[in-house]
């Protein structure tokens, strides 16, 4: 690490990009279904300035979330010091919100990645391990936090979460599941997509890796709100924009079209994809970071 560097600079640093890459997935368009700069997308209760002003109230804890991993701390400890800069994370997210959850799934992603780096560039890792880290930092969530609901369920059923519910009924880990094998749908995909399209202009690129990964993501957002047929149906629609062009097509723009008015008609919001987007264009301008201390 370059002497010019302190921790201070490091947290701030690490922390200004995560939330560079979520003003970033909220502003692209036509993201489908998807709150952005030019729509509400599916969505009623929430637009580009509720996500403003969640994103705003996240920045401080983002910056916590990196200097946790900077600190001497096992990767599995720092999970869990992560839980308690997340409980008042959400509760100042819900107070500038209304009420509205713009940002509870990006929150969990986003912290565990900002301490992730930290913990690479702390140990003096490489990019690529990060992956590993991340995998170590969150190693037995879903046994010890989805597995004991098979076991209480009659007791817990009323106060459980979306996700929990899904585990519960269908057995789908969600997000638990994702972050514990080390956010396959990114390492293995989309940041190699991301970089492989960096002809394309800002917005465009966005939107275009936002369809690439609908074509894989487990979106619980839309488990949760329709059913596992929708979802197969939506990854089969994102594969077939993908091979018509995406973005780089006037056909694949079309698609695209289509699909947003599509989702907006029947209330669809593959807001899990979103996380995974912003998650990746996070990681990308980390991966340049690094190279630079």
């Amino acid at each position: 690490m370059d002497n010019r560097y302190t921790i201070n600079d490091i947290s701030f640093d690490i922390g200004s990009l995560a939330v560079k890459a979520m003003m970033y997935e909220v502003a692209c368009y036509p993201s489908p279904g998807l709150v952005s700069c030019i729509s509400n997308g599916a969505h009623k209760d929430m637009d580009y300035y509720t996500f403003i002003d969640s994103t705003s109230a996240l920045i401080k804890y983002l910056i916590l979330c990196v200097e946790e991993g900077l600190k001497k701390n096992h990767p599995n400890d720092v999970f869990f010091q992560l839980r308690k800069i997340g409980i008042m994370a959400e509760r100042d997210m819900y107070k500038k919100t209304k009420g509205v959850n713009t940002h509870k799934g990006m929150l969990f992603l986003m912290g565990i990645c900002c301490a992730a780096v930290g913990i690479a560039i702390r140990d003096k890792k490489r990019f690529l391990d990060i992956r590993q880290i991340i995998k170590d930092m969150t190693e037995g969530i879903v046994e010890r936090e989805l597995e004991p609901i098979l076991r209480e369920k009659h007791l817990l059923k009323d106060s459980l979460s979306h996700g929990e519910k899904l585990f519960l009924e269908h057995g789908i880990k969600g997000i638990r599941g994702e972050i514990e094998k080390g956010l396959p749908v990114i390492f293995d995909f989309s940041l190699e997509f991301y970089k492989l399209n960096s002809d394309l202009n800002k917005n465009d690129r966005l939107v275009h890796t936002l369809i690439g990964i609908m074509q894989y993501s487990e979106d619980t957002n839309i488990l949760h709100r329709h059913s596992l047929d929708v979802l197969q149906d939506i990854h089969k629609k994102a594969r077939d924009i993908i091979s018509l062009g995406g973005m780089k097509t006037i056909e694949g723009k079309k698609a695209i079209q289509l699909l947003d008015a599509e989702f907006i008609e029947r209330n669809i919001s593959p807001g899990g994809s979103a996380d995974l987007l912003a998650i990746t264009v996070f990681l990308h301008m980390v991966e340049d970071y690094i190279r630079t201390i």
